[in-house]
């Protein structure tokens, strides 16, 4: 058993002795459906060793009750409950250490054997037992019916291609292993849109064609109009997407909404595992109501109070507006810091479709000209208040494995050296405008595509333009819808797109350093490469520039090793190719996020780091502890 294992076991059981020792109060919501018989008592209802929240200064006990007002921007929005819920069979704690949740302990063996072990009595949203049948239904119901899942298992269980041995022990023991390491199992069971090693099977048996009465279950494929029974499991198969209210869940609420709809109300579930030091069943919040509204209306809906607590559709540039907002509709606008390592960067595609824009973009020398051309401060100044920081996309100084040269490489604004880099290219041809031409004859046009989600990244390039002009360069802004946005990029058609940097700004050795090697098609300075690498070679194309093979090798050696050392080194060297090659431009990172709440919401943090991944942005800091102070 590893340390981090062992110490997160034992945590949890110190945590659960506490809970036991003292009798459950029973929730008022649900007090009149106890009285009359409809639900058991609290003490039933709960496993028998329950999660404890770990309150004390600076979360306090509270209260049960309110609703938890909330704009959203569309039906789908609803997943959002899944993130902030976070409810894991393991998950980060503030300071991204994994802890079991859902489990009630779990030994790991050299990252290839996992043992875990649930909560004797945990009942699914319904009140059915929660046991290791929901992991033998996905394993072999799901993952091994090749109809349902003709890919096989999810990447997160594959090790170089091969799948884990799993055994189930017991009602509660199971155990995953494999030959080598498997050091993104824990991750990807803690992430916001998890991995589900279970489901409820005895919700989704009765549209499985092995159990389901064949006559019904046909009878069901045509009143909801499906092609057949696979299509109507995978239909009704939602965890994540939350969009299913006949769906049982472990989540600390339950959405009683089905689309289409523009409000949905999320109610608490009574059999939800975690409680507070004094034996109040978790959630405190009663009922998460979320409005749906147009994105651009957001901001003045919530300056205007319509939302007890809302990050998600705000921006920094809107702070002043909703800081002028607070006294007057009672709520307070936090800054939390953010963990991208870039906020704001350039991805020159490296996987162009055209020869001479793809040889361009593949010499280190033009991609640091461009970046050494960029005025940071004065963007820093213009949009962030000078707050953020004027770096590359790289890790951020929270991390352990920073390094000021990572940040500050090809950073600093030197238009003369930036023009004696383009004229060493060769390209010293210029045109009537003074643009800069291509070996060709075609002037430097870059045309950069946005997902038109955010006014501040054409801000941001709209001061960049007048930088790269000083160059010969000549920045165009193309808005698109994300889906169409990210196709073109995959399909090679984009000269260069913005996005935020890094997923992950505060690694440490132990994270895996994936997105730094081209592995996924989501990178979007070398899709065809990544798609390469998700495909086992299948589509896209081999990488074929040294540092980018040098990447994956590396990425290959963390995968393979358990030496925190070693894994520490391969960090440095994959962090220090990116500084010097600059794959990516990063412009500002380290800008802050607005998190507007209700004046009355308790052991919400005032300062915190609002992230994606790991964070799940609220549901690192457990939203079933927030509260409503009504006084009294």
């Amino acid at each position: 058993m590893s340390a981090r294992a062992f110490l997160a076991a034992l945590a949890l059981v110190l945590g659960s002795a506490g809970a036991q020792a003292r009798d459950y109060l029973e929730t008022p919501a649900l007090a009149d459906d106890v009285k009359a018989g409809r639900l058991p008592a609290v003490a039933k209802r709960l496993p028998a060793t329950p999660a404890v929240a770990p309150l004390g200064t600076p979360l306090t006990l509270g209260r049960h009750g309110g609703d938890w007002n909330m704009l959203v921007t569309r039906a789908q929005d609803v997943r959002i409950m899944v993130v902030f819920g976070y409810s894991r069979l393991v998950g980060y704690t503030t300071k991204y250490d994994l802890v079991p949740d859902i489990l009630e302990a779990i030994e790991v063996e050299d990252e290839r054997v996992f043992t875990m072990t649930l909560r004797r009595g945990h009942r699914w949203s319904d009140g059915h037992p929660f046991t290791t049948e929901d992991f033998r239904y996905f394993w072999e119901d799901v993952i091994g019916d090749k109809t349902l899942s003709p890919e096989g298992p999810p990447e997160a269980l594959l090790v170089d291609g091969e799948a884990p041995m799993v055994e189930f022990l017991d009602e509660r023991r199971l155990r995953y292993s494999w030959s080598k390491p498997n050091p993104f199992l824990l991750p990807a069971l803690a992430g916001p849109a998890p991995l589900y090693l279970y489901r409820p099977a005895h919700y989704l048996k009765r549209f499985h064609q092995k159990y389901a009465d064949p006559a019904e279950l046909q009878k069901l494929v045509r009143e909801t109009r499906r092609r057949n029974w696979s299509a109507l499991h995978t239909f009704r198969d939602n965890q994540y997407r939350f969009d299913n209210p006949e769906m049982p869940t472990l989540e600390p609420w339950i959405n009683t909404t089905r689309a289409p709809a523009t409000r949905f109300v999320m109610t608490r579930n009574p059999y939800y595992h975690r409680v507070d030091e004094s034996g109040r069943q978790l959630p405190y919040i009663d009922r998460v109501i979320m409005t749906v509204a147009d994105s651009k209306l957001i901001p003045a809906k919530v300056g205007s109070g319509e939302s007890d607590l809302q990050a998600r559709n705000i921006y920094f540039n809107n702070y002043t507006f909703l800081k002028e907002n607070e006294q007057r509709n009672n709520f307070v606008t936090h800054l939390w810091s953010t963990a991208k390592g870039s906020h704001v960067a350039l991805f020159p595609n490296l996987n162009h479709n055209d020869p001479e824009w793809r040889r361009l973009f593949r010499d280190a020398r033009f991609r640091q000209a461009l970046s050494i051309a960029i005025d940071r401060p004065l963007i820093n100044q213009a949009i962030y208040y000078g707050l953020a920081l004027e770096a590359n996309n790289t890790v951020l100084p929270g991390s352990p494995l920073y390094r000021e040269a990572y940040a500050k490489t090809a950073t600093a604004l030197d238009i003369r050296k930036a023009n004696r880099l383009l004229d060493d290219i060769g390209l010293t041809k210029r045109d009537a405008d003074k643009t800069r031409l291509l070996p060709d004859g075609r002037p430097i046009h870059i045309i950069v595509e946005t997902a038109g989600e955010d006014t501040e990244q054409v801000d941001v390039l709209e001061l960049i333009r007048d930088d790269w002009a000083k160059i010969g360069v000549k920045l165009f802004t193309k808005p698109s819808q994300r889906e169409v946005f990210r196709n073109r990029i995959f399909a090679g058609s984009t000269l260069m797109s913005v996005w935020t940097g890094y997923e992950n700004g505060l690694p440490n050795p132990d994270h895996s350093p994936q997105e730094l090697a081209p592995t996924t098609q989501q990178a979007l300075q070398w899709p065809k490469w990544g798609q390469h690498a998700e495909t086992g070679g299948k589509a896209g194309e081999a990488p074929d520039l040294p540092e980018a093979v040098e990447l994956l090798e590396l990425n290959k050696a963390w995968r393979t090793t358990t030496d925190r050392a070693e894994r520490e080194r391969i960090w440095h060297r994959m962090l220090a190719i990116h500084a010097e090659q600059t794959y990516v431009i990063g412009v500002i990172s380290g800008v802050r996020q607005p998190v507007v709440a209700r004046k009355t919401l308790r052991n919400l943090p005032a300062e915190a780091v609002y992230n994606w991944d790991p964070g799940a942005q609220l549901g690192i800091y457990r939203p079933d502890v927030f509260w409503f102070d009504r006084g009294g």
